[in-house]
């Protein structure tokens, strides 16, 4: 039996959720499956993955095939580097604990890379706000300024207009 490891759609129209799913190669895409091993958002900013690690990480090793975009989760959830270092273990290049400490770095490294992307987008957010209130400033400004010279226009008309009206009943 092909056995694959597919995304199996969920949620409502325009707001897709998808569950991680192993299933037979011949089956729809909504259809049967054999095991849940985990969920994908792709809504969310950055996408949320909920995957159970070692059911992933079990049926890659039995030779189950994933599509391209589980291809991609897989790999930027650390599983494909987990296959890869076990496949180290058993060859003898190193040892389980070598290979969990080159895990956990990569996984540190890819959380500080993380932590990173979000800060730097944050700060591009905020000094996109401060960017947005200086030109809210600068056009409040002038929209003072023109205000100010309409009312000193209007004065001075009716300071001219006041001399011409004290005189005009004086004529009459």
């Amino acid at each position: 039996m092909a056995t694959k490891i597919r995304l199996q759609r969920g949620g409502r129209k325009s707001y897709a959720f998808y569950r991680i799913v192993i299933a037979d190669a011949r089956a729809p895409r909504d259809g049967r499956f054999t095991e849940k091993i985990g969920t994908y958002n792709p809504n969310t900013n950055p996408a949320t993955v909920d995957l159970n690690f070692d059911r992933a990480l079990y049926w890659l090793e039995v030779g189950a095939q994933p599509t391209d975009t589980v291809r991609n989760i897989l790999s930027r959830e650390g599983v494909y580097l987990m296959k890869h270092l076990k496949g180290g273990v058993k060859k003898g290049a190193f040892d389980e604990a070598t290979a969990q400490k080159k895990f956990d770095a990569w996984k540190a490294d890819k959380q500080k890379g993380l932590e990173k992307v979000a800060a730097d987008e944050a700060k591009a957010k905020k000094d996109a706000a401060a960017k947005a209130l200086d030109a809210e400033k600068k056009v409040n400004e002038a929209i003072a300024q023109k205000v100010a010279e309409k009312k000193a226009a209007a004065a001075a008309a009716a300071a001219e207009a006041a001399p011409a009206a004290e005189e005009a009943p004086a004529e009459a």
